[in-house]
């Protein structure tokens, strides 16, 4: 007999999405959820069949015009001090905060192409992109987990931003669109372990 209950883990295997997902899913009530006395996300079986049924009914947005609308909210996002907050982007000059504001916009272009050629292609895309962001950190002086919470505030603004964008359309996120999140969120893991390696690389060199 299936279980009553689900765990984050579970509730994203029966969607077909990725963790992330359903936890920014859940934090904005886009799904029902549930917390234990211990502050654990927990899923009833039945309520998320229920709402994988109406979400499966209900038309899709595009993913191209929610990456559109994304950008325009990413934009603002950043524009509104957030960016300023992070410590990492505190310790740069001005050119070196001009550079780094443009990489988010680096990141969307990566996704559109991302989600438009082959898994090969995609490979090259990830590696390029994670090669720009450990240059660019080790060119101003950022190290390694400087380099990574610079990468991972616009990869998380960016996706957030999608999320907005989907639910101001008022269209409960079906599976195609939960597919595409998921593969955005491999798609920038790969980027970030592209990152890594670049910076460990570079490091690698110095040291000979």
């Amino acid at each position: 007999m299936p279980k009553e209950w689900l765990s984050l883990s579970e509730a994203a295997e029966l969607l077909g999405v990725h963790t992330s997902t359903v936890r920014l899913w859940s934090d904005k009530a886009t799904i029902p959820v549930h917390r234990t006395s211990g502050g654990h996300r927990r899923y009833r079986r039945d309520e998320i069949e229920l709402w994988l049924k109406t979400a499966r009914s209900q038309p899709m947005m595009e993913p191209s015009s929610a990456l559109q609308s994304a950008v325009g909210q990413m934009r603002m996002q950043i524009a509104d001090g957030r960016l300023e907050q992070e410590t990492w982007y505190q310790k740069l000059d001005a050119q070196a905060r001009d550079q780094y504001r443009q990489s988010g916009m680096m990141l969307v272009r990566g996704m559109m192409s991302y989600l438009a050629t082959e898994e090969v292609d995609s490979r090259t895309e990830a590696y390029a992109i994670g090669y720009e962001y450990a240059s660019r950190a080790r060119r101003y002086g950022l190290n390694a987990v400087d380099a990574t919470r610079a990468f991972l505030f616009f990869r998380n603004t960016l996706l957030e931003s999608l999320v907005n964008a989907y639910d101001q359309s008022r269209v409960p996120p079906g599976m195609a669109w939960g597919s595409m999140l998921n593969k955005l969120h491999n798609f920038t893991d790969q980027i970030l372990i592209n990152l890594l390696e670049t910076y460990q690389m570079f490091e690698d060199t110095r040291g000979l």
